[in-house]
């Protein structure tokens, strides 16, 4: 179930970036015509401000970096054009094999999703996913994953396999970057004693949620208490965090 290491090269580089809203709405304030960012200009984001971006955001940065490494690779994803959009990456090894890449959802690495191969499994996995067990129910045109947390409760999420076209992809991008929920998103991987376990900053809340259960952190309400956390956590700029969180700010 595991993908080979020329696929992995390109997703490590990924390890360290969180999936977040906050870029979105500091970019959004920006004087540009167009909202959903080139590579280019992510890379110079990240390498100003340590920022990383949204589903859209992870998706295109990951997808270009499988082209550069002549990795077959496609978006995939599901209620594009509405609030519910979400989208992924297809990666194919030199045997066809298809593994599902999401860093919009930070699973800690890619998955198999072929069902006819041999090293294919329906069977329980850990070290995949954040403080969760998964499983891969896959069915011709689509893959359901189940995750199963430590406290028993199962969630799933699916998604439709076929391949979306550039242009498609593009203006979904598009619209989801001028798209601007009320409530900040972020999340990260970061290791807790032998994992690495699921840190997310949500409606001016924040937990950790690993295997041994979710461990709550004490409330904040001003910005500046915030922006220090969400650094230590990320590495992001704290100038930038004070900026981006001041906007949610005042639309709470």
């Amino acid at each position: 179930m595991f993908a080979p290491q020329s696929i992995l090269s390109a997703w490590r580089k990924f390890d360290l970036f969180p999936m977040e809203t906050l870029t979105k709405a500091w970019y959004f304030q920006r004087n540009t015509k167009r909202k959903q960012r080139e590579v280019s200009l992510m890379k110079e984001h990240r390498e100003q401000y340590g920022i990383s971006g949204n589903c859209f955001d992870l998706a295109i940065w990951l997808l270009d970096e499988f082209q550069k490494e002549g990795i077959r690779a496609y978006p995939i994803g599901h209620d594009l054009g509405t609030d519910h959009a979400h989208v992924a990456i297809i990666a194919q090894d030199d045997h066809g094999r298809r593994y599902l890449c999401d860093l919009g959802d930070q699973w800690l690495q890619p998955i198999l999703i072929d069902k006819h191969h041999i090293e294919f499994t329906e069977e329980k996995l850990r070290g995949f996913f954040p403080a969760a067990d998964i499983q891969v129910n896959s069915r011709e045109g689509e893959v359901e994953i189940l995750y199963h947390r430590p406290n028993g409760k199962i969630s799933k999420q699916a998604y439709d396999t076929a391949p979306i076209g550039q242009a498609e992809f593009l203006q979904a991008a598009e619209f989801s970057q001028n798209l601007l929920k009320p409530r900040p998103l972020l999340e990260c991987r970061t290791p807790y004693k032998s994992e690495i376990a699921h840190w997310e900053f949500y409606n001016w809340e924040s937990f950790l949620s690993t295997t041994e259960g979710i461990f709550h952190d004490p409330q904040r309400e001003r910005i500046e208490d915030w922006a220090p956390l969400l650094h230590e956590k990320t590495g992001y700029d704290i100038q930038f965090l004070i900026e981006a969180l001041a906007l949610f700010k005042r639309e709470k």
